[in-house]
């Protein structure tokens, strides 16, 4: 990534989205924004400044007051809309989302849908929120509790689902009540400022969603600012745990979601063929760039390992990477240079720790696109655990397979693996899957199931290193985190005065 002093004239802005209004930027800084795919600078993002920082939350300030004084039911009728002008607008912002990102077309289009499903369950708020009722608690007394929105919340967001993960945190936000400050990727931001477009046509009020691109000095301002009741993050583990201590520190909620190694445990029973399917999509779908991407294989037993490896090698050689928007790509670019060093120095690490390389997608050429940033897929063999390959996030389309003697050494290594975001298990047996889905130590289990990211009324979110914070994303539990619950006890005179009570009031 490039910082510029000022943006070129001949490469548009992609601008900050405020109180209603699309910003320029006055910071005088600038991050580039590529089109990964031909490796051309697409745009230039501006790198907000303190005070516009300070804008963009006293605008949310504005907005929250008036938002918030909707009733729920309102609330989600604009909500609905808004869904429904996401969908009238779908393929311009896949379109958009492919070209900055890289992910085909078709996955782009999956990134924005399952977003806008939790604004559907979001607009469903109204039933979620209400309080409890208890008439007499004691003699003449009755005690409610109430749920509020928290003022001003703030997304963090990464750039491998750029519609997604922030639908996901500013619908259940906006649903409670709470106005809302995204500050995306700077890689590929043009589709957030497009939704929080949309929201205002929709009938939010200016402010209520607000979009602001910038570095760590525009998140340090988010985190520390004392109207920021409340912090979301998704991103690497060093910086989730770094933000979800920042942020405790300065006595503001958080959820912050890491990295991951998500494994697939293989049986002796399962069915191969359909696990190698399912493998190939997982692990090379958006060019591994996911954070539920099956990163890793473990076939139990060596019959079973020498199968599945034959599978795969005859999937992963036909697999053709390509530009985002061409149909007959199975996966585009990776996001930036950078990103494709990184990979391919991954690849070299794990040839020279002694992995048996199946399949090396070091080196891709794509006619007519010399310059995009492409890794092609690539299979590992005989991985050991010691090995970086196996250890760390490679964030990229990169299978290592690690094989297990037996279930229980297969199981041990997923729960000793320091990250604990999903994994999946492949068999026939419903009794082996149970035992599986009991003990092992992750936060999302699939069964037959290889990227088990839930659907928008349950909770998405892992343990361990792959998440900080004791509510999840999404679901109940999104609606729990944005908001906060007040406890009213009442008496009403009945013309019976007793006098003064110097006793604890019990219960009854």
């Amino acid at each position: 990534m490039s910082e510029k002093t000022a943006p070129t004239e001949t490469v548009p802005v992609i601008p900050h989205f405020v109180h209603g209004e699309r910003r320029e930027g006055a910071s005088g800084r600038h991050s580039d924004v590529y089109h990964p795919a031909t490796g051309s600078v697409a745009g230039r993002v501006p790198l907000a400044s303190a005070e516009e920082i300070d804008a963009a939350l006293a605008s949310a300030e504005e907005g929250f007051a008036a938002w918030s004084a909707l009733n729920p039911q309102r609330r989600g009728r604009i909500l609905l809309r808004w869904v429904d002008l996401i969908n009238e607008n779908m393929d311009e912002l896949a379109t958009v989302l492919a070209q900055e990102h890289g992910k085909t077309f078709p996955d782009a289009k999956g990134d924005i849908q399952r977003g806008i499903e939790v604004v559907e369950f979001a607009a469903g708020a109204p039933h979620l929120l209400k309080g409890e009722f208890t008439a007499d608690a004691g003699t003449g007394i009755d005690v409610h509790s109430i749920r509020q929105p928290l003022g001003v919340a703030v997304g963090i967001t990464p750039f491998n689902f750029p519609a997604m993960i922030p639908l996901w945190k500013a619908g259940i936000a906006l649903a409670a009540g709470n106005a809302f400050v995204l500050k995306p990727s700077e890689r590929d931001p043009s589709v957030p400022v497009r939704l929080a477009e949309l929201a205002l046509e929709a009938g939010m009020p200016a402010g209520a969603l607000n979009v602001v691109h910038g570095d760590k000095a525009a998140v340090d301002a988010l985190i520390e600012d004392p109207r920021v009741k409340a912090v979301g993050f998704v991103g690497s583990t060093p910086i989730a745990q770094s933000i979800y201590a920042h942020a405790g520190r300065m006595g503001k909620r958080a959820q912050c979601f890491g990295g991951a190694k998500n494994h697939a445990v293989i049986m002796p029973d399962a069915d191969l063929e359909m696990t190698a399917d399912a493998l190939v999509g997982a692990a090379f779908g958006s060019a591994g760039e996911r954070c539920m991407a099956i990163s890793v294989a473990v076939p139990v037993g060596a019959e079973t390992a020498d199968r599945l490896i034959a599978l795969l090698r005859e999937r992963v050689k036909d697999l053709r990477v390509g530009p985002s928007l061409e149909a007959s790509s199975d996966f585009g670019p990776v996001v930036s240079k950078d990103a494709k060093e990184r990979i391919e120095g991954y690849i070299a690490a794990g040839v020279e720790a002694g992995a048996e390389l199946v399949e090396d997608g070091r080196g891709v050429v794509v006619e007519g696109h010399e310059d995009g940033f492409y890794v092609g897929a690539t299979l590992f063999d005989r991985v050991t655990p010691e090995m970086s390959i196996y250890r760390e996030e490679i964030f990229g389309p990169v299978l290592s397979v690690v094989r297990a003697k037996d279930y229980e050494e297969a199981l041990t290594l997923v729960n000793e693996h320091e990250f604990g975001n999903g994994v999946a298990i492949f068999t026939r047996d419903g009794d082996a899957a149970r035992d599986f889905s009991t003990r092992v130590d992750t936060g999302m289990v699939g069964v037959n199931v290889p990227i088990p990211v839930p659907i928008a009324y349950y909770t998405f979110g892992g343990w361990k290193a792959s998440g900080f914070g004791d509510l999840n994303q999404h679901g109940t539990d999104g609606l729990k985190f944005y908001t906060k619950t007040k406890t009213v006890t009442t008496r009403w005179p009945s013309g019976v005065r007793e006098g003064a009570s110097f006793v604890m009031p019990a219960g009854s």
